[in-house]
Parts: structure tokens; C-alpha cells; sequence
């Protein structure tokens, strides 16, 4: 795998505790997001290095930055339909491309506009922007909020093609370290190295609701 990993006694340690943060592994050219899917879908993706086959175009896909948010929405592998664990490679540029472009799922009062300018904007958006309870491995609810990025239409397009730039497939790395966490043995677990990510937009960071220091 092309992932940087650590051990998640130590990386708790030094992860936020509360607020609202995009827990991630990124650089200056890339950042990993994780998706699961059934057998057929991932095998196409794997092996043409982009979506296509059975993944369909015409319904929102969800991507997650957080490798334990998307571990509790699949049930590490286990849930129906989502057995196979991807860790795509994507364009940092595109990644922010999206969230510049999103709007929340659910209508923010302080933005100063009315539910019904808010309805005119998310029926016309083509990405959605949800922060969601992140979670432990073992499934507990957190006070740190993860967010998680809606496509569809255009957007889903260039995500399955032009803006990934290697898929991996993880599946085996999950199974083996559920087995820590179905055992109680959580000082043995191994997860992908992550960082709070802040953006030099400063307007994108007020945007998303980032939380510093």
C-alpha cells in the first residue's frame, strides 16, 4: 500500500479533540479518500484505475477523507455491498475544487440567507457538504465532527476519471486490523496516518467551519 500508517494509540494523541476538522492523509499534490463497494464494482476500478462498469453515474457518491468514519459506515467490510475497501489517490486541486463548490445537506441559519435561497442553492448544486459525529474504532460517537462530500452529475464524472490518480485496493489491511478491534486489542491497531487539514483559502476554512489550534 501507498499509505503512510501509525499506530492509533499514538496518532489519538495527538488528533483534535472536538470541532469540526477534515482528519486526513494529504500533500501539497494528493489527498486519500475511502469508499466501499461490492466485489464487481471495485474490480473494475482496480483494475482500470478509474470507476466505471456496474458504478453508476445517474446517483450521488460519497467520498470520506477519514479512514475510521468510513470504517464505522461500512462495518469494516462487513456490511452488505460494501466488502471492498478503496483508498483513492485524488488531485488535492479537485478535492478542493468540490468543497468550494458544496452546499450543506442541512440549512444554516447563520449564513443570513432564507431556507427557500437554501433550497434554491442544494436542489442546483451538484455537491452536497455533510459533517457528521466522527467515530472511534470501535464505533462510539465522538465529539470531533468528520465531513463527508456528495457528487453527482459533472462532478461524479470528473471524480471517476480525470481527478483520481491511483486507487488501491485496502480490503486485506481493514480485515486484518478489525481483527485488533474485535479483540479489544486497540493497542495493536494500525490506521493511516492523519492530520487536521487547513487550507490557505481562508474564506474556504470559514466556509467549512474548520476549527484551528
Amino acid at each position: 500500500m501507498k499509505i503512510k500508517l501509525k499506530k492509533y494509540k499514538d496518532q489519538i494523541l495527538e488528533w483534535p479533540q472536538s470541532g469540526c476538522h477534515i482528519m486526513a492523509q494529504y500533500d501539497d499534490e494528493k489527498i486519500i479518500v475511502y469508499q466501499a463497494y461490492r466485489k464487481e464494482i471495485a474490480e473494475f476500478a482496480i483494475k482500470n484505475q478509474y470507476f466505471g462498469g456496474k458504478f453508476s453515474f445517474s446517483r450521488m457518491t460519497w467520498i470520506k477523507p477519514n479512514f475510521l468514519w468510513m470504517m464505522y459506515r461500512s462495518g469494516w467490510g462487513t456490511k452488505e455491498g460494501q466488502e471492498v475497501t478503496l483508498a483513492i489517490h485524488l488531485k488535492i486541486s479537485a478535492f478542493c475544487n468540490y468543497l468550494q463548490n458544496g452546499v450543506y445537506t442541512s440549512y444554516d441559519q447563520s449564513k443570513n440567507i432564507s431556507h427557500e435561497e437554501w433550497r434554491d442553492e442544494i436542489e442546483n448544486s451538484n455537491i452536497r457538504l455533510q459533517w457528521d459525529p466522527d467515530h472511534d474504532p470501535c464505533g462510539s460517537k465522538q465529539e470531533r465532527r468528520a465531513i463527508q462530500i456528495g457528487l453527482r452529475d459533472n462532478f461524479i464524472r470528473s471524480f471517476a476519471t480525470d481527478d483520481i490518480l491511483l486507487i488501491e485496493d485496502i480490503s486485506e489491511f481493514v480485515k486484518e486490523q478489525y481483527r485488533f478491534v474485535q479483540n479489544g486489542t486497540l493497542d495493536n491497531l494500525i490506521t493511516p496516518s492523519e492530520k487536521p487539514l487547513i487550507f490557505n483559502d481562508e474564506m474556504l476554512n470559514r466556509k467549512l467551519k474548520i476549527t484551528k489550534g
